[in-house]
């Protein structure tokens, strides 16, 4: 493997790395979608930056650019409190035209420079290793290695100095301002990191795969975890786990390596997606299923409960009386029976000791709308569940 391999997976995992931590809470914020902003809408800070400087590594293009970030954010905030539009609306009006101004800017005054269109979306990590940082003529690795390095340790500072004060505006913004500090400005902070982290990320890897490493892996972690600190070191391992893989499935397929890395964050977050134990599409379907059969168990129970009369209580005419199919009635009559809440005696069905409980304490559930979870109650009772 030779140096400039290494010198790639090392960048793709610190921008994973740097994308996942303010990804986190753009998540947690339900705010998605305005990296995807930001990532476009800091094009006409960097072209303005440039033309200002003519030199794409001055620190006066990260820090027009995230302004321009903040910019952006500042707009959709004013469209949206206006009432008239939503803001995915807000979002589709302000980045199109921030965007459109770049490329424009791009198109008329840049068209011979590296900052170009196709670099814009796509970005190409295999050229990161060609732009040295060099002092006095020595050579200290890549530029990119060193932009983005400072951009995540400042993060990483950041973040330690200012988690409480980050997950508590996150989670409740009326806690925050009654404890002291502004929520409006950690909002505007960590849309400036956003930023900041989008503008250093952009020229290495492109506008696509900065949102892809900013979102999927903190909506994989979303999915795994319910616990912020858990959330957040699953989010950075996904993101440098997927950006790894990608580089050696570009290596080998001899594609592009930013494509390659947010396909693999496309098929992981699918896995997550439908095997997730809590939060997968299976899981949930699973525990849907199972709640409408204990509803149907429920229902079974309090009919045998509220007739006496034998004939609505006969093995043989269940179905017709409750008016379920023979599989349904089947399946609902085994579970009580595993259960241990009804016996049949000459086919007749009786409630037990056990199933008289359920039933008595399901009902004033049900009609006092008690604050005890229902599901505590149901572990209670059930050893096998529906």
């Amino acid at each position: 493997m030779s140096s400039a391999q290494i010198e790639i997976q090392i960048i793709a995992c610190l921008v994973a790395v740097a994308c996942a931590i303010p990804g986190t809470f753009l998540v947690l914020r339900k705010m998605a979608m305005i990296s995807d902003a930001i990532s476009h809408s800091i094009l006409p800070g960097i072209v303005i930056g440039f033309f200002l400087t003519e030199d794409l590594n001055s620190p006066w293009l990260i820090l027009l650019a995230a302004m321009t970030g903040v910019i952006t954010v500042v707009l959709v905030e004013f469209i949206q409190k206006t009432g008239l539009v939503k803001e995915d609306t807000a979002i589709g009006l302000v980045f199109p035209t921030l965007f459109s101004i770049g490329v424009i800017l791009i198109a008329k005054n840049a068209n011979d420079v590296h900052l170009d269109v196709d670099v814009v979306f796509l970005g190409e990590l295999a050229y990161a290793p060609s732009y040295r940082f060099l002092i006095n003529g020595m050579d200290l690795g890549p530029k990119s290695l060193w932009v983005i390095g400072t951009i995540l340790l400042v993060t990483l500072l950041l973040l330690i100095t200012f988690f409480k004060e980050l997950k508590i505006s996150t989670f409740d913004k009326q806690l925050a301002a009654t404890l002291g500090f502004s929520p409006v400005v950690v909002h505007y902070g960590l849309m400036s990191i956003a930023s900041v982290t989008t503008v250093g990320a952009f020229d290495a890897v492109g506008a696509i795969l900065v949102v892809a490493l900013m979102i999927a892996p903190a909506a994989i972690a979303y999915l795994l975890t319910n616990d912020l600190k858990k959330m957040l070191v699953i989010a950075v391992f996904s993101g440098i786990a997927s950006a790894l893989t990608g580089y050696w499935i570009a290596h080998y397929l001899d594609a592009s390596i930013a494509g390659s890395i947010a396909t693999v964050l496309g098929v992981l977050f699918l896995l997550v997606y439908l095997f997730a134990p809590k939060k997968g599409l299976i899981s949930v379907l699973f525990r849907q299923k199972r709640q409408q059969m204990e509803v149907y168990l429920l229902t079974f129970l309090l009919h045998l409960q509220n007739h006496t009369e034998e004939s609505e209580r006969h093995l043989n005419h269940l179905s017709e009386h409750i008016n379920w199919g023979k599989i349904r009635s089947k399946t609902v009559l085994d579970l009580a029976l595993k259960n241990n809440m009804i016996i049949i005696e000459n086919n007749i069905i009786s409630l037990t000791e056990k199933g008289q409980g359920f039933t008595e304490k399901a009902i004033d559930y049900i009609t006092t709308n008690s604050t005890v979870a229902i599901e505590k109650m149901k572990e209670d009772f059930f050893l096998f569940r529906g």
